[in-house]
C-alpha cells in the first residue's frame, strides 16, 4: 500500500469506495484502462489528462459516487507528488548541470579515448549506464546521439554496433534503477525499501544490459547494416565552453547519491537498530531527498564552477533543468491518482484474490500487468504507475527483498516492446534515420530482450533470496 499519513489512513478514502463484485470491478478496470489508451493513442490527448479522465471513468464504472472517486484521485495525486516530486526535480537539476557544464562530455571523451575496436560497444554501454543514472531517458538520448554518430562515422562502425549498446544502457537505467521516476513511483506505491531496490536493481541491470547491449548489437548489425546517417551532427554543449570539469570530479558527483543510498541500505542490514547513532545518521544522509540534494549542491561546485559558470549562469541552469519536468510531474501525479482510485475501488483486493485463486506468482503477475499496459499505452511510466497500483496489496506480506523485486518486476514489464504508440520509438527512428521496419527489428527487439531478461533474473533472484 502507499505510504499515507495517519490523517489519510483515518479518512474514508482508504476504505473501499464501492462494494462492487469482482466481475464489475474487472469490467471497470478494463474500461478505465481502455479510456486512457483511447485518449492517448486515438485522440493524442496528453497522458496527464488521459489518466485524470480514466481515473474518474474507472470510479464511475465501478459504481462509486463521483465525489468519492474525485477524493481518491486527488489524494493519490497529492501523496505521489509529495513522495517523488522533489526527487524528480533534484534529478532534473543534476542532469542539467551535468549536461551544460560539459561533465557528461568529459566522461564520454575520457572513456572513448581508452576504447577502440571490439571494446567500443562495451565502452558505449558503460558511458550510457553512468550518464543514464541521473538523466531522464529522452535527455540521455539527446545527449548521447552526437557521440554515437561521431564514433560510428569516424570508426567506420555499423550504427547498430554502437547505437544499440548506448540505448540499452539508457533504457535499463530508466526502467530499473532509482532515482528515475518509474522506479521511484513503484517503490512508493508498494512500500519497498529504496536502498535495497537500488542494490538489487543494479544487480539485475548489469547482466541485462550486457545481453541486450553489446551481445544483441552483433545480431542487430547483421539484421540492419546501416552507416551513421549523413546529417549534421548536433553541437555538443561543451563546445561553447573554454573549460569543463574533470573526469574524477564528475564521476564522483554522479555516483554520490547512489553511494549514499546504498550505504544506508548496508547500514540498515548490518546495524539493524533504529536507535543506534550510526543508523540514525545514515537514515538521514542516505534518504533519497538528502542524497540527491547533496549531489546537486556538490555539483554546483564540482561541475558548474570548473566550467566557469557564474552565479547567474548556475541559477539559469537550475531553472532550465526544472522547466521540462512539469509534464513528467503531472503524469506521475495523475498516475498516482489512478493507482489510488484502483485501490479505493477494491481492485487491489480483487487482484490479491485472483492471484491466490489462479496460483500465479506475484512477481510474474506484476510483470504481465505492466507488459499489457505498456503495449496498450506505449508509456513505460504509465505502465509502471498503473501496474504498481494494481499489485500494491500483494506486497503487504512480502519481505523487504521481495517487495524490492516486485518493483523491479514492474519496471521490467514496463519496458516491453516499444512500438508505434511510444514516443521513444519515433525518437530513436528519426535520430538514427531508420525505417519503421528497421526500428522494429532493432530498437523494439532490444526492448523486448531487456524486459524478458530482467524479468527472468528477478524471478530467479526471488528463488534464492
Amino acid at each position: 500500500m502507499t505510504r499515507l499519513s495517519a490523517e489519510m489512513l483515518a479518512a474514508d478514502t482508504v476504505q473501499p469506495i464501492t462494494s462492487a463484485g469482482h466481475a464489475q470491478l474487472g469490467i471497470a478496470v478494463l474500461a478505465g484502462i481502455a479510456v486512457i489508451v483511447l485518449l492517448i493513442t486515438k485522440f493524442k490527448l496528453h497522458a496527464f489528462l488521459a489518466l485524470t479522465i480514466g481515473s474518474l471513468a474507472l470510479g464511475a464504472f465501478a459504481g462509486a459516487p463521483l465525489d468519492k472517486a474525485i477524493t481518491s484521485f486527488t489524494t493519490g495525486l497529492g501523496s505521489t507528488v509529495a513522495g517523488v516530486g522533489v526527487l524528480i526535480a533534484l534529478g532534473a537539476i543534476l542532469g542539467k548541470l551535468l549536461a551544460d557544464s560539459g561533465g557528461a562530455d568529459q566522461i564520454v571523451d575520457t572513456i572513448l579515448a581508452k576504447a577502440g575496436g571490439r571494446t567500443m560497444p562495451w565502452a558505449m554501454v558503460l558511458i550510457a549506464s553512468v550518464i543514464g543514472l541521473p538523466l531522464f531517458f529522452e535527455v540521455g538520448i539527446v545527449l548521447l546521439i552526437p557521440v554515437v554518430l561521431m564514433v560510428a562515422k569516424r570508426g567506420n562502425y555499423s550504427l547498430m554496433r554502437i547505437g544499440i549498446p548506448a540505448l540499452a544502457g539508457l533504457s535499463v537505467m530508466h526502467g530499473l534503477v532509482p532515482p528515475h521516476p518509474g522506479p521511484l513511483v513503484a517503490i512508493d506505491a508498494v512500500g519497498a525499501n529504496l536502498g535495497v531496490t537500488l542494490a538489487l536493481g543494479v544487480l539485475v541491470a548489469v547482466p541485462t544490459v550486457v545481453i541486450a547491449g553489446p551481445l544483441f548489437a552483433k545480431v542487430a548489425a547483421r539484421w540492419v547494416d546501416v552507416p551513421a546517417p549523413e546529417r549534421m551532427i548536433p553541437q555538443r554543449p561543451s563546445e561553447e565552453l573554454d573549460r569543463r570539469p574533470g573526469f574524477g570530479a564528475t564521476l564522483a558527483t554522479i555516483l554520490l547519491p547512489v553511494v549514499l543510498m546504498l550505504a544506508k541500505a548496508l547500514v540498515d542490514i548490518v546495524v539493524d537498530d533504529p536507535t543506534h547513532l550510526v543508523q540514525r545518521v545514515f537514515d538521514v544522509i542516505g534518504s533519497p531527498l538528502i542524497a540527491l540534494l547533496a549531489a546537486v549542491i556538490v555539483g554546483i561546485f564540482t561541475l558548474g564552477r570548473p566550467a566557469g559558470f557564474t552565479k547567474d549562469r548556475i541559477s539559469q541552469t537550475v531553472e532550465k533543468g526544472l522547466m521540462p519536468i512539469a509534464g513528467i510531474l503531472l503524469i506521475v501525479g495523475a498516475g498516482g491518482g489512478f493507482k489510488q482510485t484502483l485501490i479505493d475501488s477494491g481492485v487491489g483486493q480483487m487482484v490479491l484474490d485472483i492471484s491466490k485463486d489462479w496460483s500465479i506468482p506475484a512477481l510474474l503477475l506484476a510483470w504481465l500487468i505492466a507488459v499489457a499496459i505498456r503495449l496498450a499505452t506505449g508509456s513505460a511510466t504509465v505502465a509502471t504507475v498503473s501496474a504498481a497500483g494494481l499489485v500494491a496489496p500483494l506486497a503487504a506480506d512480502m519481505s523487504t527483498t521481495h517487495a524490492a523485486l516486485l518493483v523491479l518486476a514492474i519496471g521490467a514489464g514496463s519496458l516491453f516492446l516499444s512500438h508505434v504508440n511510444d514516443a521513444g520509438f519515433w525518437l530513436v527512428k528519426e535520430y538514427f534515420g531508420l525505417s519503421v521496419g528497421q526500428n522494429l527489428k532493432t530498437w523494439s527487439v532490444m526492448e523486448c530482450i531487456v524486459s524478458v531478461v530482467a524479468g527472468a533474473l528477478v524471478l530467479l533472484l526471488s528463488l534464492v533470496i
